[in-house]
């Protein structure tokens, strides 16, 4: 029997692993499945109650690592521990996600019969009625990743499944043979971007990502990170959008570099408005790192 692992990332998801991991448990997948979940370091008892919850599970295993590596490194781990452990398919999943009970088997037919990365239709969870991500593109001169339908009522403008050029790391399907070809998500990021690169380098290796309309997914966006308007995200963002399209844009890149001082140029001054000099003074660090080549975690964070 073919064998699927599905990588969960927790820091800090007290309110979310428990539905996240029953909604993955009713699965109408045939396949065996086997739950990972990595474990970053959290500071709320979230991995206690794990513990307690599922360690004597057989289809959860879960990896406690020694500090906060960031998402691309855990997912990593995950992923090297369920390709250890004869997995051929790997899900990557938000934890603060529910799936649909044919979600996963939906994906694995559109993987089978493309060899591509595989995203799903994702929705609010609060708002199921509202689209998230349907699928995504980058935007023809900038290279902006771009979510399909975000925002949208979902009326079934989206259900055609199709290929598209961005996969959103919130739920991605990968095979073996994706794994092999391109490598693990790039720990440079720490937070943030790690998808975009992914779907960067899949392009340029020449492998597929396709959208899979009939996957459902319910996201309690940014219950993972807590918003995307705090200094630690602003750092990252401002940083790794510069690492990500400083890698694969090239001779475009100074167009890029023109919309960027422009972007953080508007934010700096919502921010200074908002009198939130955190945001500010992260603009500048992220930048001042990006020039010395530092990566990784953020010096000053406190996710």
């Amino acid at each position: 029997m073919e064998k699927i692992s599905i990588i969960l990332v927790n820091y800090n998801g007290k309110s979310y692993n428990d539905k996240c991991i029953e909604s993955i448990l009713k699965s109408t997948i045939t396949y065996e499945l086997q739950i990972v979940v990595v474990d970053n370091a959290s500071t709320d008892g979230s991995l206690q109650l794990l513990q307690d919850r599922w360690e004597e599970s057989s289809r959860v295993k879960i990896i406690a690592l020694d500090k906060n590596y960031g998402f691309a490194r855990a997912n990593n781990v995950g992923i090297e521990w369920a390709m250890e452990n004869g997995a051929e398919y790997f899900l990557i999943l938000n934890n603060d996600t529910e799936i649909a009970e044919d979600a996963i088997e939906k994906m694995i037919d559109i993987q089978k019969k493309t060899g591509a990365i595989v995203v799903p239709k994702i929705v609010y969870a609060d708002h199921p009625e509202t689209i998230w991500c349907a699928g995504g593109s980058f935007s023809k001169v900038i290279w902006k990743p771009v979510q399909r339908g975000i925002n949208q009522k979902d009326t079934g403008q989206y259900d055609q499944s199709m290929e598209c050029s961005f996969a959103n790391g919130c739920s991605m399907l990968l095979s073996g043979n994706i794994i092999r070809k391109l490598g693990l998500l790039d720990e440079q990021f720490f937070l943030y971007y790690e998808d975009t690169e992914y779907s960067l380098r899949a392009r340029q290796k020449g492998v597929p990502i396709w959208y899979c309309a009939k996957a459902l997914i319910y996201h309690k966006v940014n219950g993972s990170t807590m918003g995307n308007e705090k200094p630690d995200s602003v750092y990252y963002i401002t940083r790794n959008w510069l690492i990500c399209n400083r890698k694969y844009m090239e001779v475009r890149f100074v167009f890029f570099l023109c919309y960027f001082i422009i972007n953080r140029l508007v934010w700096l001054l919502i921010w200074f408005m908002k009198n939130e000099r955190g945001n500010m003074a992260a603009v500048a660090e992220g930048i001042k790192d990006y020039k010395k080549g530092i990566s990784g975690q953020y010096p000053k964070n406190s996710l």
